[in-house]
């Protein structure tokens, strides 16, 4: 017989969440691919010369493979776009690009929120690999002290996903100021790279919300036996 664990349904809401926030951050993307920005700027000269305008033209911008894996590396002081973003010319490439340099001058700036995230990173890294292992041996050993263990390197993980809220947010409204008011957007053209960078904030909503449901479920789980 198979076993269902009723715990599950804790995450439904939040998995049905991150789905549909998955489906409108690339679908969002798609639809302002196809809008070309009147300036006709790419995603990399625009990212090099917000750069180059704030402080930072030491930091390199190198193009990667992948759809929408465009990131600022803190660690390298490196940013990397997607292959769409570094040498697109639409709105959504723009958008993006900025949003990264957007991380790059919280990183100059030391934006609390994100040295905080930073700091942490190690931990979740451990704490993401081993909570659950230190949860079910638990579990299965009868032991609580294993149980809290894993409880509480999840919740390493949970505050992780909470932290970086403000750090996206923030990073996309510096994005979206400097486009508007140095003229590399122009009215319906912010508009579209804020409907862009708001689908794809909403990913990190969803995944704090999948964390705080899992976390959740995981508590429940180890008063099962109580």
């Amino acid at each position: 017989m198979f076993y269902f664990d009723s715990t599950f349904i804790i995450l439904i809401p939040a998995l049905i969440i991150s789905a549909w926030a998955q489906y409108k951050v690339s679908s969002t993307f798609n639809k302002y691919s196809n809008y070309r920005s009147m300036n006709g700027y790419t995603g990399a000269q625009v990212a090099r010369m917000l750069l180059d305008n704030s402080g930072l033209n030491y930091v390199p911008v190198e193009v990667i493979p992948g759809k929408l894996t465009d990131h600022y590396d803190p660690s390298k002081q490196v940013m990397r776009l997607s292959e769409d973003v570094f040498y697109g010319n639409s709105v959504a490439s723009i958008g993006v690009a900025a949003h990264e340099t957007g991380h790059a001058i919280q990183h100059k700036r030391h934006y609390a929120p994100l040295i905080i995230r930073n700091t942490i990173v190690p931990v979740v890294n451990f704490s993401s690999n081993f909570s659950w292992i230190l949860f079910i041996a638990g579990i299965i050993l009868g032991f609580r002290g294993l149980i809290s263990a894993g409880i509480l390197l999840f919740t390493a993980v949970v505050i992780f996903q909470i932290v970086t809220l403000p750090v996206e947010f923030n990073a996309s409204s510096r994005a979206l100021k400097i486009l508007s008011s140095r003229g590399i957007l122009y009215g319906d053209e912010v508009r579209g790279a804020k409907k862009v960078l708001s689908a794809a904030a909403m990913t990190y909503v969803a995944a704090a919300l999948t964390s705080i449901a899992q976390l959740i479920r995981l508590i429940v789980l180890s008063r099962r036996d109580d």
